[in-house]
């Protein structure tokens, strides 16, 4: 079954990190995007080879920021065959009022960006929630009878230590939502956090203690019962994410809006990353997309980027001989580094690995 992803680039406030398109004081836009992301999905009705679109996912930007008619025209975009319907929140747009309309348009899973429970790391990042909005927001959402939650953290701040880490794990574990990600603050290019680094404002934190507290996590959320099923995300056991596990295992998805990706084992297409753009070209009837048709040796080097970050790993039986063969031969560094292992068929990383995936992949990617 295929994935549809809905993009979301309405943001209250910029947090200084994110790369991801997103805009801020466009609500005015809000009623003439919505309308935009129907006449998109409409227009491309036949750009999936699978028709049965089984998850559904509102991301963002900020989801949760638009008003209860709005996200009502969202839903009546997702099919009944649905099974796994996702929509992004942040934790102070969490109140009884948004998780009855939640409940009420069939969302039945919440992926919230809780980042950290401590308030001077929040502040940095300039996230507009506190800690304590965290932990209110799973307890309104349980309230409302919400029974698969995810949690976003981020660890790797500047100064931060593994003690103060394993604190943040600590308060995550205690919420006991069914899911959790973690990923390693990233310095992406042209954001504030790049330029506070690149100015000494900050200092970015070394990679020992980084490895270290990637081992932290997967210790502590494996003994909790978590299963660790891909590089950053761990969950309850039944409960790993239907709809990014697609991005992973080569299964259609189409997005739409501004900057949404879209892939169908025959193409890869991405809309333009300009709101207004988007939609005045959506009105005009055309979708403002790039498109990459894919060849062989491209599905093998994207099949390398995602199926090696599950737990699953690559299937080696899949492969067409020349690339079997190709990824056997350039393994062989990474698996005496202890970085890479081969076990029944399956090419999978290490823990080990898991922490430097890009310089191991780098080394199976077809030049």
């Amino acid at each position: 079954m295929a994935g549809l992803y809905i993009h979301i680039p309405f943001c209250k406030s910029r947090c200084i990190y994110c790369d991801f398109y997103s805009t801020t004081g466009n609500e005015s836009l809000h009623d003439r995007y919505t309308e935009a992301l129907r006449k998109e999905l409409e227009m491309r009705k036949d750009f999936l080879h699978d028709d049965v679109i089984g998850t559904a996912y509102i991301g963002g930007g900020t989801p949760s920021t638009l008003s209860p008619h709005h996200l009502m025209q969202l839903a009546a975009l997702v099919p009944p065959t649905v099974r796994e319907f996702t929509v992004e929140c942040n934790p102070d747009d969490v109140t009884s009022d948004m998780a009855r309309t939640l409940q009420d348009i069939g969302v039945n899973r919440i992926s919230m960006g809780a980042q950290t429970f401590s308030d001077a790391r929040l502040s940095m990042l300039k996230r507009r929630h506190n800690s304590q909005q965290i932990r209110d927001a799973v307890r309104i959402l349980r309230q409302h009878g919400f029974t698969n939650i995810s949690i976003d953290l981020i660890y790797g701040f500047p100064g931060e230590t593994v003690e103060e880490w394993e604190h943040d794990i600590d308060e995550a574990l205690a919420l006991n939502t069914e899911h959790l990600s973690a990923y390693s603050l990233m310095y992406e290019e042209g954001t504030q956090l790049t330029r506070m680094a690149n100015s000494g404002e900050i200092v970015r934190l070394d990679d020992d203690t980084c490895c270290k507290m990637y081992d932290t996590l997967v210790n502590k959320l494996t003994i909790a019962g978590y299963e660790h099923y891909e590089i950053s995300n761990f969950a309850r056991p039944g409960y790993h994410s239907q709809h990014n596990s697609s991005y992973w295992n080569g299964t259609e998805y189409i997005g739409i809006g501004a900057a949404a990706h879209s892939y169908n084992t025959v193409s890869r297409q991405w809309n333009v990353n300009d709101v207004r753009q988007y939609i005045e070209s959506i009105e005009r009837g055309v979708v403002p997309m790039e498109r990459e048709l894919l060849d062989d040796i491209t599905r093998y080097n994207d099949m390398v980027t995602t199926a090696l970050r599950t737990a699953v790993g690559i299937d080696l039986d899949t492969l067409e001989p020349r690339f079997r063969d190709y990824a056997i031969a350039n393994a062989r560094r990474n698996i005496s580094a202890g970085l890479l292992q081969i076990t029944d068929r399956h090419m999978r990383l290490t823990r080990k690995g898991m922490f430097v995936n890009n310089e191991v992949m780098s080394d199976l990617i077809w030049a």
